[in-house]
C-alpha cells in the first residue's frame, strides 16, 4: 500500500514538473478553445453577384484567380473606418500635420519589433502557476491586471477637468 502511494505522488510530481517545462516558445495565455462541431467563424459567405456595367470589368477568368464575390476583409475594414483602400499604406494628405505633429520628437521604425518582443518576455514572465498551465487556465486577465485602464478613475479625471466625456457603463457591484 505504501509503495502504490509513493508511486502517485512520482507520477502526480513528474506530471507537474513536465507541465513546468513545457509551453514552447511563445505562451498563451488565453486559453480559449471551441468545442466539437463546425467553427461557424470558418464559414464566409461571399458577396451578393452583381452585374457589372460593362463586361469589360470583369477579370479574365483563371482557375484559383480572384473573384469579384470574393470576401476582402482587409478592405472591408479600411472602408468601414472611413478610409480608401487604394490609401492604405501611406499619410493621406489631409493628415500630414497631424503625423508631423505626433513626429516632432522622432519615430522609431522598429517600434512594433520591439513591442512584440517586450511582449513576448511579458507573456513569458507571466505565464501562470504550474496548476494553471497544465489545467489551461486562462491567466490573460490576471497578467495584463497592473496594464487595465480604470474607466471610472478616466471619466472622473476627464470630467473634473470639465471636458464632456460619454457616460460609462455603470460600476458593477463590489468595485469601489
Amino acid at each position: 500500500m505504501r509503495a502504490a502511494t509513493g508511486k502517485a505522488i512520482f507520477a502526480v510530481a513528474m506530471m507537474l514538473a513536465l507541465a513546468a517545462c513545457g509551453g514552447g516558445d511563445a505562451p498563451q495565455l488565453m486559453n480559449l478553445r471551441s468545442g466539437p462541431g463546425p467553427d461557424e467563424f470558418g464559414i464566409v459567405p461571399p458577396k451578393p453577384l452583381q452585374m457589372p456595367e460593362t463586361l469589360a470589368e470583369l477579370p479574365e477568368p483563371s482557375p484559383g484567380g480572384p473573384n469579384l464575390t470574393d470576401a476582402q476583409p482587409f478592405d472591408d475594414a479600411i472602408i468601414a473606418l472611413g478610409g480608401k483602400p487604394s490609401g492604405a499604406g501611406g499619410i493621406p494628405a489631409g493628415d500630414g500635420a497631424l503625423y508631423s505633429h505626433a513626429a516632432r520628437f522622432g519615430v522609431d521604425g522598429g517600434i512594433r519589433n520591439v513591442l512584440a518582443s517586450e511582449d513576448l518576455q511579458w507573456r513569458r514572465d507571466n505565464n501562470g502557476r504550474i496548476l494553471e498551465r497544465l489545467f489551461n487556465v486562462n491567466v490573460y486577465y490576471k497578467a495584463y491586471r497592473a496594464q487595465r485602464l480604470d474607466q471610472q478613475a478616466e471619466l472622473a479625471r476627464w470630467r473634473k477637468l470639465g471636458i464632456k466625456t460619454p457616460s460609462a457603463p455603470p460600476r458593477k457591484p463590489g468595485e469601489e
